[in-house]
């Protein structure tokens, strides 16, 4: 049975989850997009539900993530399109969208691998922008992060990071901690910590990134907190020979985690 209606109570509900006070209530959220839905199944991530809409399912992604659904014996919902409209973001509809329970972002879960002689984490602070958060996951699957860290009250699985990131927030290791908890435990790992400070005397370039390193990305506006003054953060900046002083967060923290990835591979 198809439903219709965007008024049907289970697309009510989902709908509720684009606000963050129901996602932090019910544990979970929307993975919207084909790519993503598949990254999530890889990932094995419990889903609750699925929206189908079979006229606008016409990519091998939407194809292989409707197989594993049924493969796994998921709830899936047929839609009509004007329903699915509802449910959809911006228009990238392909006709499959997820309820998934977030995954744990208990800082204890990440295990920094045994074999893993130089790990390279990242460092969130206090990010406002969902896109942000995302474009730097992304960023991170594709330099070999080892794991990403949100210092402070990030909405980490708040669906636009979810798009942003095309799915690579399930992917990545991920986790959330107070600012001091997250110190300790980069302390505890014995990682040294760079933080991207606009004032900072030393450029990237000029840093040593090829270490077991975390690199610390502050919030959009106000930067890094007083917490990320301590002796041993060391500070660095990008060169900036125009008008404005910083580059967004997102591009900053790209160009950041591959000169650590090009000073790696150049090590050996």
């Amino acid at each position: 049975m198809e439903i219709e209606s965007p008024a049907n109570p289970r697309v009510r509900a989902a709908l509720n989850l684009r606000q963050r006070r129901e996602r932090d209530r019910s544990g979970l959220t929307l993975v919207d997009g084909a790519r993503e839905a598949v990254r999530a199944l890889e990932a094995r991530v419990t889903v609750e539900t699925a929206f189908v809409c079979a006229p606008l399912v016409d990519t091998e992604d939407a194809a292989n993530a409707i197989a594993i659904l049924r493969e796994r014996s998921v709830e899936v919902l047929s839609v009509a399109e004007r329903a699915f409209a509802r449910l959809a973001y911006g228009d990238r509809a392909d006709g499959v969208i997820l309820v998934v329970r977030a995954p744990s972002t208990d800082l204890a879960t990440i295990r920094l691998g045994a074999n893993e002689r130089d790990p390279l984490v990242v460092v969130t602070e206090d990010l406002e922008k969902p896109g942000n958060l995302g474009a730097i996951l992304r960023s991170a699957d594709g330099a070999g992060v080892a794991a990403v860290i949100a210092a402070g009250g990030t909405d980490l699985f708040n669906p636009n990071v979810i798009r942003a990131s095309i799915g690579t927030v399930f992917s990545v290791p991920l986790a959330a901690a107070p600012a001091a908890a997250v110190l300790l435990w980069l302390r505890e790992h014995r990682l040294r910590i760079v933080g991207a400070k606009v004032d900072a005397e030393r450029l990237h370039t000029d840093a040593d990134l090829a270490g077991p390193i975390a690199l610390v990305l502050g919030n959009e506006a106000a930067g890094l907190s007083a917490a990320w003054d301590a002796p041993d953060v060391e500070a660095v900046r990008l060169p900036m020979l125009g008008a404005a002083d910083s580059l967004n967060v997102s591009v900053a923290g790209a160009v950041l985690m591959y000169e650590a990835r090009r000073q790696r591979d150049r090590a050996g």
